[in-house]
């Protein structure tokens, strides 16, 4: 097994990419602190990993919250003795809003979630890691980090500063044993559309997006993006850092 004897902490754990990751993860052996904000899916997951033999530890709340965030990777180190692999992958998307529209509340709670989480919880990982011998930070980004046209200005400039946060960590730390790498999916099918309920989607930047879309040449499913993570989350990447890896069947060669 891959992830023997490695603790990880994955965020945004209780459906979707999160939950596939999880899953992976606990299965190759590593011990699991899986954080969502709903509590409910977060029970139901954590249920179901348990009866499949996993080792998992539940967490629940908002990532954007500091204490929240940085209570993760103590966990994991209070809970299982240590931290190997941090898993960055709680997100929202925003409404659709190019700059002119952009409301002031959809900005603060998409950079909340998407950016200011992963940096509190990458700050704490890193301080135990320099500390404990690496390892490795894993950044679930977009196709919007790498393009404009994939959402709004609020999800597109948080997964971009998600990409940039993940360049500078990797070279920050390149040498110390700690690794950081950027998944960026494109077309995959999850429930992130819950965060963006219709009645508040700007119709004019859903259709500049639904013109980017309609580009991509397939999708992919969360176990797809799950099979990268543990790549990058194993041994096997040892000499991979820095990475912003396109997982879009192709929609980045656009």
């Amino acid at each position: 097994m891959q992830l023997q004897g490695k603790v990880a902490v994955v965020t945004g754990a209780a459906s979707g990419m999160g939950l596939a990751i999880a899953t992976r993860f606990a299965a190759e052996g590593a011990s699991v602190v899986a954080a969502d904000w709903n509590a409910e899916r977060l029970e139901t997951a954590i249920t179901t990993l348990k009866a499949n033999g996993g080792t998992i530890t539940g967490a629940q709340g908002n990532i954007a919250d500091q204490g929240t965030a940085e209570g993760l990777i103590d966990t994991a180190i209070n809970t299982y003795g240590r931290l190997d692999v941090l898993c960055n992958n709680a997100g929202v998307m925003d409404y659709m809003q190019g700059v002119g529209e952009l409301a002031d509340d959809v900005w603060r709670r998409v950079l909340g979630i998407n950016l200011d989480g992963p940096m509190f919880t990458s700050r704490r990982a890193v301080q135990y890691m320099l500390a404990h011998g690496g390892g490795s930070i894993i950044n679930v980004a977009s196709t919007a980090g790498i393009h404009g046209g994939a959402a709004g200005a609020a999800y597109t400039s948080s997964k971009h500063a998600l990409v940039g946060l993940t360049r500078n960590t990797a070279w920050m730390y390149a040498g110390k044993g700690i690794r950081c790498n950027a998944i960026c999916p494109g077309a995959t099918i999850t429930n992130i559309a819950e965060s963006m309920p219709a009645d508040k989607v700007d119709p004019a930047g859903a259709a500049r997006a639904q013109a980017f879309a309609a580009l991509a040449p397939g999708y992919l499913q969360p176990a797809d993006i799950a099979g990268l993570a543990l790549y990058l989350a194993s041994d096997e990447s040892r000499n991979i850092n820095g990475a912003i890896i396109p997982a879009d069947a192709g929609w980045a060669a656009v």
